[in-house]
């Protein structure tokens, strides 16, 4: 069992909500991006979001022209294949987050819309796996898809409101970790992986310690940052934990102690949901700054 300072440092991981300072969060949605093309309005982009190394695919209800599409930097993407009527983007590491390119494509039968206009945004880690883009009637089935995912994102909704509720009514330390049943007779585990660990070379910063943390339902990451000479400051937006298969964990919140400055250490948390079927590793951490800069953190296990 973790000594007295442990359990209280995961009391304020695991149970107080109120303890983090809450930073971008983004959940994969269940299922496919569907867009449907007005033949009777003017054209807008849609703007999809991509990510450097992740694949990004369209599926379209009519024929493309193979020589009707326009991308924006092209040379900045790694796979661009068009087939009949799919087109699969993957960019290359050359994009920066935050930057858009436009994507055009047009279709084969020349009828209304003749075209359609993408606005791509690059993401520092994630993208929109699956885009369904209709022309004309959706057929019943895929309506049908869509409210059931819609009635599965309303329960997720649900529950991650319930959960929130109960954390703020619960007591703080190790108290709340028993009254919202985050500790069990198991207790809190932990693990120093810092010599496991496979940093990118171009990362903003180092990681001077890496500790995970598993509990009831949830496991916790603690990553101790210092800035690397001439890096600027660094503040946590968001961040990952993608297994081998490019599945996710979900992150239920990141806290970062204070904001780096130059020469110094701080330590930031990213905490995520535990699956019932167990934490299978290794995953690979990426966190990044509301900016371009990214770090990320291979072969994360967890005890």
């Amino acid at each position: 069992m973790p000594s007295s300072s442990t359990v209280v440092l995961l009391g304020l991981l695991f149970a107080s909500a109120a303890a983090f300072a809450q930073s971008e969060v983004l959940a994969s949605g269940p299922g496919a991006r569907r867009i449907e093309l007005s033949p009777d309005e003017s054209p807008s982009a849609s703007e999809i979001m991509i990510s450097a190394g992740l694949s990004t695919g369209f599926y379209f209800d009519s024929d493309l022209r193979r020589d009707g599409m326009e991308l924006e930097g092209r040379e900045r993407f790694s796979l661009v294949d068009m087939g009949q009527a799919t087109l699969r983007l993957i960019p290359s590491s050359r994009v920066v987050p935050g930057e858009r390119f436009r994507l055009v494509v047009r279709f084969k039968d020349g009828a209304a819309p003749v075209s359609a206009t993408f606005l791509l945004r690059v993401h520092p880690a994630k993208a929109e796996p699956l885009v369904e883009v209709y022309r004309g009637t959706r057929t019943l089935e895929t309506y049908q898809q869509e409210v059931q995912e819609v009635r599965a994102e309303l329960a997720r909704c649900q529950e991650e409101n319930s959960r929130l509720v109960a954390e703020h009514e619960a007591p703080s330390g190790l108290t709340g970790l028993l009254a919202t049943q985050a500790l069990d007779k198991n207790g809190v585990t932990a693990r120093t992986v810092t010599k496991d660990i496979h940093p990118s070379h171009d990362d903003a910063l180092a990681a001077i310690l890496v500790t995970t943390y598993r509990t009831k339902g949830a496991v916790a990451v603690v990553v101790q940052l210092a800035t690397k000479a001439g890096a600027r400051p660094w503040s946590t937006k968001g961040a990952t934990l993608r297994g081998k298969t490019g599945a996710e964990l979900k992150v239920l919140r990141v806290w970062q102690q204070q904001l780096i400055p130059l020469g110094e250490a701080r330590s930031i948390v990213v905490e995520a949901e535990a699956p019932d079927d167990g934490v299978q590793g290794p995953y690979s951490l990426k966190l990044w700054e509301d900016g371009p800069r990214t770090i990320t953190l291979g072969n994360v296990t967890f005890p």
